[in-house]
């Protein structure tokens, strides 16, 4: 374990403060001390410590005011409470509410750094376990890692429509994994014996993709020496994924809107019509509704394919899965590099949730993963992320639920037009909700405030 971890000590003793500054600084620990409660909150606001040392008795409130406020941090650190009026009554209380261990004066200094020691030993491990516990839980829909209200109401509506047999359109920006989504509605449905295949729309030649798509009679043309299946006949009694379906020409879509309404197709050359069944699930980042309008794809393909569609989220709109899937990618690299990287420090995962992501999920493994491989710190640091993130401007746009609110302070020199206090802060909660992308958490942190307190303040 590294000895640079971070130490609040709180203790109104100045003599002893100082004392067990000197000492712990001289273990290698980077040590914040403060003469009370107040300061140490104010410290708390700023950086989370691996360990909270503080005496019982404090100027003002005591020791234990402070362990609430442990509770709502994301990683909260140990908590060792030490006093000159030890008693087994206040050792109960001081570990029920949530303190790890217990020391009374006067301290015996080697029995103190053990202490320290293990407490850190102990908060390691336990962040660990909780990290990969998470990593676990995490993927459970088909492999897609997802926990936000976005994604969840996005798995509900794919086990709503895997078992049905109609087309599903699959919507959604590059990079956000309509690929992961059409995967899991065929292995959901009652195809998952049958083939799953899957087809770029835009990455076969405009002049071979009939051929591809509905295959071909012998001598159908030049260098068709055989009958060959198509893609359809090749996917009968399971699933065809079309992506980026957007780059199929119009006269394919025809053909495609015929297999969709009776099941049959006509292979190139032939005389006669091939039934099948197949469920088609076509996936592009374009919008349909404007290439219908400038008439660069069949309304009536695209009413018959809107009977499902489904709106993969952006990555900005998805808050904490950002850590989550940052975290995951980082636990596959260790693994394939046989690295040992911990994690993300806390600057690193803020500067993360800040970032739009226009490259989406697929952005975030490629940061990661060069993150990573240039990382030369237990942790992946601000520093070791590509550039383009790190130089974000302070305020992004972000795609989110939340609807642009109003400015905070409405221009007027009249005094009857000015808002209310309530309102100013009810409003000031809303801009910095839509600036975080409904990210509660880091909406929590920018005000100063729990999440807890957040909450109250919503309802």
């Amino acid at each position: 374990m590294s000895q640079s971890e971070h130490i609040l000590l709180v203790e109104d003793d100045r003599g002893l403060r100082e004392l067990l500054q000197e000492e712990l600084e001289a273990e290698g620990y980077r040590v914040s001390a403060c003469s009370d409660a107040e300061s140490a909150q104010s410290v708390l606001r700023d950086d989370t410590p691996a360990l909270l040392i503080s005496d019982l008795r404090l100027p003002g409130a005591d020791g234990l005011s402070l362990l609430p406020e442990l509770r709502q941090l994301r990683s909260p650190p140990a908590v060792l409470i030490i006093t000159a009026f030890g008693s087994v009554q206040q050792a109960v209380k001081a570990l029920q509410r949530g303190a790890d261990d217990f020391l009374t004066k006067p301290l015996e200094m080697d029995h103190f750094l053990l202490t320290v020691s293990r407490l850190l030993e102990n908060r390691q491990l336990r962040n660990e376990v909780q990290h990969y516990r998470s990593l676990l839980a995490v993927e459970q829909f088909n492999g897609i890692i997802g926990q936000s209200p976005a994604m969840q109401q996005l798995f509900h509506q794919i086990r709503q429509i895997a078992t049905a047999d109609g087309p599903v359109l699959v919507q959604g920006e590059s990079g956000t994994g309509k690929e992961l989504v059409a995967r899991a509605l065929h292995d959901r449905s009652n195809r998952s014996a049958g083939p799953y295949m899957v087809v770029n729309c835009g990455g076969i030649p405009g002049e071979l993709m009939e051929s591809e798509f509905f295959g071909h009679a012998a001598g159908a043309f030049t260098g068709a020496r055989g009958q060959r299946a198509g893609l359809f006949q090749q996917a009968d009694g399971g699933s065809l994924m079309l992506d980026e379906l957007g780059e199929m020409p119009l006269a394919l879509q025809a053909k495609l809107l015929r297999v969709l309404q009776d099941g049959k197709l006509r292979p190139v050359g032939s005389d006669h019509e091939i039934q099948v069944d197949v469920r088609i699930i076509a996936a592009t980042n374009r919008n349909l509704t404007e290439a219908v309008s400038t008439g660069s794809f069949r309304e009536d393909l695209f009413y018959r394919l809107e009977t499902f569609a489904l709106q993969v989220p952006p990555l900005r709109a998805r808050g904490d899965d950002i850590q989550r899937l940052a975290e995951f990618f980082l636990t596959r690299f260790n693994s394939r590099q046989q690295q040992q990287i911990k994690g993300f420090s806390d600057q690193a995962l803020a500067v993360l949730q800040r970032y739009p992501f226009p490259g989406n999920v697929r952005e975030l493994q490629n940061a990661v993963e060069r993150a990573a491989t240039f990382c030369d710190s237990p942790l992946i640091e601000v520093r070791h992320l590509p550039q383009r993130i790190c130089e974000q401007p302070d305020e992004l746009p972000t795609a989110t639920d939340f609807s642009s609110p109003t400015p905070l302070l409405p221009c007027s020199d009249d005094p009857e037009g000015m808002p209310s206090l309530e309102s100013v802060q009810r409003n000031y909660i809303h801009q910095v909700l839509h600036a975080t992308g409904g990210n509660k958490r880091r909406a929590a942190e920018i005000l100063g405030i729990t999440r807890r307190t957040l909450y109250r303040w919503l309802e």
